[in-house]
């Protein structure tokens, strides 16, 4: 799979997701993927909620590792986290 076509099916696997984050009144985005390390950012009720870790770990990072060969890991980009 190149990048191309990994970037795609992260997009494909988060867009899954969603809903149910959306839900809560919160949402994650793709933002970039770098050494197999996918990059996401967080937005409305997830900034700043007790569960993210979580969410990220046991929801996000578990579909993509399942979904997407080479993920190696889910982790938060603190910049675009809205404050």
């Amino acid at each position: 799979m190149n990048m191309e076509e990994k970037i795609e099916a992260i997009n494909k696997t988060i867009e899954k997701i969603r809903p149910y984050i959306q839900y809560e009144g919160g949402d994650v985005r793709f933002e970039k993927l770098e050494d197999d390390i996918v990059y996401v950012s967080v937005h409305g009720a997830c900034v700043g909620c007790m569960a993210l870790d979580y969410t990220l770990k046991e929801g996000v990072e578990a579909l993509l590792l399942d979904e997407v060969e080479g993920i190696k890991e889910v982790r938060l980009i603190d910049e675009y986290v809205e404050k």
